[in-house]
């Protein structure tokens, strides 16, 4: 929405850039989904035109591309200076950034060219990149390094800084794994559900995963399941408050079993139906289930860094 500073209507607007791989992408549709009118690609010299008129009842979000004919540092400079002059705009510049190794890592994975080396390997694209972006980041007013976040990462940080009311709430990612392929990287907090009942056992129930509700009564028929589960969000649930007071915007809890499909799944769906029943913001995540769908279409056994998370829960 938009400030107001006497009788003037003040629009919010967030420019969003950075190198190609940071998570501009993202970014845009993140604040997409926090309230914000989110055009990707504009080219620069169209902005002036876009911005004429009255101030809109919604914050504003562009995002600002280095493939553009017109984009150039000192464009983009003079287009913060014009708007910073203007009472009638809040403006704010979000910069995306990430380690060179980082971006050209992404880019073989993706196997994507780079729009500044086209037709060579990503490392020269990614260099001259960042060397032409380098005024830009010095006059960020919010600067992000993505090099170790997931997009759920990528997400709560963003929600902090412009969700408003929304980012009142601590952010929760749950992840089931195998223990057989180790633990996933950053976790805060980590559950071993190795003692319930396997439905691996059970060759009806074998080929599903815990997503299905007859694996879950499976498993939540184990007479220590109601037990453990009750424990473990009595556990969480105290933590998180904990969490925001020492600044935390985003708490990542894992659960894992000996295959990542049966037992681990059925803790993950069942804790964020009761973590989002309790008002929560919760996104889930099956690494194992993950890696058996990449497999199937013929994709890496990892997922790449940055791709979308195909099951998620969301609280208001």
């Amino acid at each position: 929405m938009t400030e107001q500073q006497g009788d003037t209507d003040i629009q919010r607007l967030v420019l969003v850039t950075g190198p190609s791989g940071a998570g501009r992408s993202t970014a845009i549709n993140v604040l997409e989904d926090l309230g914000f009118e989110a055009i990707d690609n504009l080219p620069l010299s169209l902005i002036p035109r876009l911005l004429d008129g009255p101030a809109r009842p919604e914050p504003l979000a562009l995002g600002l591309d280095v493939r553009n004919r017109d984009f150039s540092a000192s464009n983009v400079i003079e287009l913060i200076d014009r708007l910073t002059r203007r009472p009638d705009f809040a403006i704010e510049v979000l910069y995306l950034d990430s380690a060179p190794e980082v971006l050209v890592r992404r880019y073989n994975e993706t196997r994507r060219r780079h729009p500044l080396s086209p037709d060579s390997s990503p490392n020269a694209g990614v260099e001259a990149e960042i060397d032409l972006l380098g005024p830009i980041r010095s006059r960020a007013d919010v600067l992000v390094d993505t090099s170790e976040l997931s997009p759920h990462d990528l997400k709560a940080e963003l929600t902090r800084w412009f969700g408003g009311a929304s980012a009142v709430r601590l952010s929760v990612s749950l992840h089931s794994f195998s223990y057989k392929r180790g633990v996933p990287r950053g976790l805060d907090l980590m559950f071993d559900c190795r003692f319930l009942a396997n439905p691996h056992w059970e060759p009806a129930l074998r080929p599903m995963d815990g997503r299905q509700q007859a694996v879950q009564d499976h498993v939540a028929a184990d007479p220590r399941f109601a037990e453990f589960f009750a424990r473990t969000r009595e556990l969480v649930e105290f933590l998180l408050p904990a969490h925001m007071e020492e600044g935390k915007s985003h708490l990542s809890v894992g659960f894992g079993c000996t295959g990542g499909k049966h037992r681990s799944v059925t803790m993950v769906e069942k804790m964020a139906l009761a973590l989002a029943d309790g008002g929560w913001p919760v996104s889930i995540r099956h690494r194992e289930l993950e890696r058996r769908m990449a497999t199937l279409h013929g994709g890496s056994d990892a997922q790449p860094n940055g791709a979308a998370d195909p099951d998620k829960v969301q609280a208001q």
